[in-house]
């Protein structure tokens, strides 16, 4: 997908004063912000049009957050960075479960919101570049990992993982058969040093291994390495004690 002029965002947050506020600061930055109000018109909005990102509010009533991105989820990998009021660990955890690429309290920083905002557009796109001649796998056994194409496949079937996921399982089979801590894996996907909790980058492994059709306690290519990450080996190869 590539966008002319501008990468367009969509907020869609029923807080009309807040989602104006992000549109004044985000335009100067050189954004095209467009604004929902709904959960239903904030999920036809960013099915209908090539959003670089959609900022979105889970407190919203009628449709919240949460339902919009499991319906947009089914239809469209756009990077999603949810908003929440309640700063509630379950409430990010659930987001991050069903799709979410970040998750920011309502609480944050101008300067915070847009550093997050350009990560994750930037580790989205990979996913919008055309394939070269000189395309290179990277094979771990059956899995196969192609940045240039963003594609993933097991097993001759390919995999649908998100921006999230494809980045943490990137970085692991790059690093194959060494350890990468959780600090570590949180720098090099999320492009940031400040306010993360290792839980999320957790649930993203988790989320990564049932689609890898991983089982935690003898898993078959990410190995959770007890105190200090994870590591990624190919199957049959020698277990380290963990």
């Amino acid at each position: 997908m590539e966008t002319q002029g501008n990468p367009k965002l969509l907020v869609v947050d029923d807080d009309r004063k807040l989602a104006g506020l992000i549109r004044d600061y985000l335009t100067p930055m050189g954004y095209d912000v467009e604004l929902r109000h709904t959960g239903p018109d904030g999920l036809e909005a960013a099915l209908a049009n090539p959003y670089q990102a959609v900022i979105l509010d889970v407190m919203m009533p009628g449709m919240d957050g949460f339902a919009v991105l499991k319906e947009l989820r089914k239809k469209s990998d756009v990077p999603v960075l949810m908003l929440t009021a309640l700063g509630d660990e379950a409430d990010r955890i659930v987001g991050l479960e069903i799709g979410a690429d970040d998750y920011l309290p309502k609480t944050f920083s101008s300067r915070e919101l847009l550093a997050r905002l350009r990560a994750v557009t930037r580790r989205s796109r990979t996913r919008d570049e055309a394939a070269s001649p000189s395309v290179r796998e990277i094979v771990a056994g059956p899995l196969r990992l192609c940045e240039d194409t963003h594609t993933v496949i097991l097993d001759d079937r390919p995999l649908d993982l998100t921006t999230l996921e494809f980045a943490i399982l990137a970085s692991l089979i790059k690093a194959k058969g060494r350890v990468k801590s959780r600090e570590r894996l949180i720098e090099e996907v999320s492009d940031r040093r400040f306010d993360v909790f290792d839980r999320s980058i957790d649930v993203h492994v988790s989320s990564l291994r049932k689609k890898l059709g991983d089982d935690a306690k003898n898993p078959r290519f990410i190995r959770t390495i007890r105190g200090i990450g994870y590591t990624l080996h190919e199957p049959d190869s020698p277990h380290p004690d963990s």
